[in-house]
């Protein structure tokens, strides 16, 4: 085959001599050659063409149009090549791909999608959609991502899961960090939004609807199993993926803790919505200064799913179960209804608890992921309680002698404990002894006794009076001062060396 200069040059040769063969002596080629491509020149044929020849795949053709048609252009070579040898084709499977290949790209052209370019209006949509987080802790993550479609703004928040409280409360934060809501927000049919279809017609969530009345906003939905409805966020979704989880191609690090994979979507946003934009060629940051006045105002207070799962707390004990484990709560709490949810996951992960009350949302109480059996207790929450533990037993009168005993004071009591742990027989009478002898010595004077008695373990019957006069006895005592002196005296001295006057007792008399 002749180069597209070699024709040329044929051409041209032809042109000066007007002969077929002049012009192949010239150009040193077959004076048929020239022929065919004058030919082809006079004929208004693109020049250098081949010549189209039949093939064996020819006659098969509207069979192999059938296949695809009804296959949706998925059909395989190797299986069609199997039907068309049933068929009596003698052609290669070589010529049988090439056959089904060009008949499904002439199938896609016939059937692709046209895309015609959306004009969006500012503070019209906002799109939101799901991607695979990283793990943190073996825990999964999942991303929020949400795209206001005028100004390309982009939000990423890092979730635990796709319950509708952690999705609403996603959406509530994008109102705020964007200033307000738009008009319509589309998304995928997800239970939490669209719970079944009747007829095509989607039958909307209870939730999402009390969510939507709560802002002012509506929600829609795309097609099922049609992405490209919402292109815009699935792009955004794509490019949150590859810049925020960890991978070969962006080699970052694995998350220690939910609050770093916050901090570097925080600076991923900080990142796009601050770069000019491919198509706006402008940075999303300073449209969104545009649009934010199209965007109309949402109430200050979040809607009460967005806080969590609704739980009731007992009339009498401040605790919640949320997730098979108990959390504590304030005690003027008790009866009222709570909103539970978590935040963050892996090792810092959090249970929080809102109160919504005349006064608003407000935060009770936030403690650390507890495990089934053992509760997450603040002891603040229980004012006026104290723990119980085994052999720890309150002490209280219930007659007038035992009230009687333990008025004398903790020492009573401490015996009265002790006493009753060794098994001291007849106890109510060695009590009523005491509180015959706190008349007579003191009730200061027993107690010590009592509480000595109880350190000593002596419960004997005669062991209280013989402590208790044991420390009489102690009570004498000498006390240096600056008139007198513990020192021995020197009085006696005087006496050594002199003899022993001996007195009879007649002068004694």
């Amino acid at each position: 085959m002749k180069s597209d200069g070699e024709i040329m040059e044929i051409l041209a040769a032809y042109d000066l001599t007007g002969s077929l063969r002049a012009t192949a002596e010239l150009t040193g080629c077959s004076h048929h050659t020239v022929a065919k491509h004058v030919t082809a020149r006079d004929a208004g044929r693109p020049i250098g063409e081949p010549a189209a020849r039949g093939r064996v795949t020819d006659a098969f053709l509207p069979k192999i149009e059938e296949w695809i048609e009804a296959s949706k252009g998925r059909i395989r070579a190797d299986k069609a090549h199997e039907k068309l040898l049933a068929l009596g084709y003698t052609g290669s499977e070589r010529s049988t791909r090439r056959a089904i290949a060009q008949v499904k790209a002439a199938w896609r052209l016939g059937h692709t999608r046209v895309h015609r370019p959306w004009i969006t209006e500012p503070g019209m949509w906002l799109q939101y959609d799901f991607g695979d987080g990283p793990r943190i802790g073996g825990v999964k993550t999942i991303l929020f991502v949400a795209w206001l479609a005028f100004s390309r703004f982009r939000i990423v928040i890092p979730l635990r899961d796709r319950t509708a409280p952690s999705v609403f409360a996603a959406l509530d934060r994008c109102f705020r960090i964007l200033g307000g809501a738009p008009t319509y927000v589309l998304t995928d049919n997800e239970k939490t939004v669209t719970t079944a279809h009747v007829a095509g017609v989607p039958v909307r969530n209870q939730q999402t609807l009390d969510f939507a009345r709560h802002y002012g906003v509506t929600v829609l939905t795309c097609q099922p199993a049609d992405p490209a409805t919402k292109g815009g966020v699935e792009a955004s979704v794509k490019l949150a993926k590859a810049d925020l989880v960890p991978k070969d191609t962006n080699l970052r690090d694995d998350y220690r803790t939910f609050a770093e994979l916050e901090a570097a979507c925080t600076a991923f946003m900080d990142e796009v919505n601050h770069r000019e934009h491919r198509t706006t060629r402008r940075k999303p940051a300073a449209m969104l200064a545009e649009e934010a006045p199209r965007l109309h105002r949402i109430p200050d207070t979040a809607h009460t799913v967005a806080f969590g799962l609704a739980r009731g707390v007992p009339e009498n004990t401040p605790m919640v179960t949320f997730e098979n484990a108990q959390y504590s709560v304030p005690a003027h709490l008790l009866g009222a209804r709570v909103f539970v949810r978590t935040h963050g996951t892996g090792p810092g992960e959090q249970v929080i608890i809102v109160h919504h009350g005349t006064t608003g949302p407000v935060e009770v109480a936030r403690h650390e992921r507890a495990r089934p059996g053992s509760p997450a207790i603040n002891d603040e929450h229980f004012p006026g309680t104290r723990a119980k533990l085994p052999g720890d037993y309150e002490v209280r009168a219930r007659s007038a002698d035992e009230a009687a005993f333990l008025a004398i004071g903790e020492g009573a009591r401490t015996w009265l404990v002790e006493a009753a742990a060794a098994g001291t027989a007849r106890m109510n009478v060695k009590m009523a002894e005491a509180v015959t002898l706190a008349k007579i010595a003191g009730t200061d004077q027993v107690d010590r006794a009592l509480g000595d008695a109880a350190l000593h373990g002596r419960f004997a019957h005669p062991d209280l009076a013989s402590i208790l006069n044991a420390n009489i006895r102690r009570t004498t005592t000498h006390a240096a001062n600056e008139a007198t002196s513990l020192t021995q005296g020197t009085g006696a001295w005087a006496a050594i060396g002199n003899p022993a006057t001996i007195t009879t007792p007649e002068e004694a008399r």
